[in-house]
This record gives C-alpha cells, structure tokens and sequence, in this order.
C-alpha cells in the first residue's frame, strides 16, 4: 500500500483533488489530505469547506510515497508560498520519491527545478512556468519520479495513473471498470 500525501490550501481545486483522492482511497491506497494554512478546515477555490486530517506542521513528507498537489487559484499560489512544502519537494525528487500535480500546479514543480528534461503537462497558459520541462499537451503524462495533469477533466485519469505506478496496471484497470470510466484505454 502506497502513502500519500495530497496538499491543500484556501482556494485549491476541489474536484481536482478529491477525484485523484477518492481513486486512490478505493485502490486501497492510504491519502491524507494535508493543509499548508495552519488549520485543518480550508476553502477550496469554489467556496466548499473542506476539512484536511493533517496540518503540514503534524507530518513528516518522507513518509510519504506521493506528493500531491491539486491546482486552481489562488490555491496553486498559496501552496507555492509554503516553504516547507517547497522543501519537501525539492528532497522528494532528490530521492526519488513520486510527486504529481494537475492544471496549474505543476508551475510549482517548475519553479523548483524539478521539471528540467522532463516532459509535463498543465493547465494552458501556465506553459511557460514549466521551466526546463518538454511540455506536451498529453492530459496527464509521467516521466520518471514525476506526473503532471492537464486539468480537472483529467483528474480521474490521474487518479488511475497513480495507482497503477503504485500497485499495477491490473489494479488501477480493475478500479477503472468498478467505477464505470470508459474514456481512457488501459
């Protein structure tokens, strides 16, 4: 079993992190949702309250398998801000630790350094903050340690993405049917 950790802060993209949570959840994977504001209840970028099961301050990111960063704004921002995530990335990739992040938030990723040589996808018009990435228009895309998303219509595919890099393909495809998704091939 996999562990890990999806970040969150005010105005982050709800449905882009609960739809990867929730595939991850029924592949058996263990996902905590973590808050980088200094409180557990956050406000997502549509207004909806969410309430996170860890403050970063209560957990130790090398515990974790995956990083997880939804996007939307000005959430991408506010996790961007945190420099204790912004460490724990940068060590997640020096050790090869698997990190993901849809629609804007792989803008994070390029900030970092992280994305050099590396192909990534995002939300457009956050292109040219991939700094040193080989952007492709892919909906989501892993290259080595890293996979990034293009945006909300791509979180479920994400989702299947990450669970079958953590358990397999068979897993991640059984989880695909049991919730009737038709629209990527395996």
């Amino acid at each position: 079993m996999g562990k890990v950790y999806a970040f969150l802060a005010d105005g982050s993209e709800e449905v882009e992190l609960l739809a990867v949570v929730d595939i991850l959840k029924r592949g058996g994977q263990e996902v905590s949702l973590v808050s980088v504001t200094g409180k557990r209840d956050v406000t997502s970028a549509h207004q909806i309250k969410i309430q996170a099961d860890f403050e970063f301050s209560e957990v130790d990111c090398k515990d974790a398998d995956v990083l997880f960063l939804p996007g939307g704004m000005p959430g991408t921002r506010n996790l961007g801000a945190h420099e204790g995530l912004l460490d724990s990335l940068k060590q997640a990739h020096l050790e090869n630790r698997r990190i993901a992040a849809i629609c804007a938030a792989p803008s994070i990723l390029g900030s970092l350094g992280i994305l050099e040589g590396k192909k990534a996808t995002c939300f457009p018009g956050f292109e040219s903050q991939l700094t040193g990435a080989l952007y492709t228009k892919q909906g989501v895309v892993t290259d080595g340690n890293i996979t990034t998303a293009r945006g909300l219509g791509y979180a479920l595919d994400m989702g299947i993405e990450l669970l079958g890099l953590l358990t397999d393909e068979n897993h991640a495809r059984q989880v695909k049917e049991a919730i009737q998704y038709d629209q990527i091939s395996m």
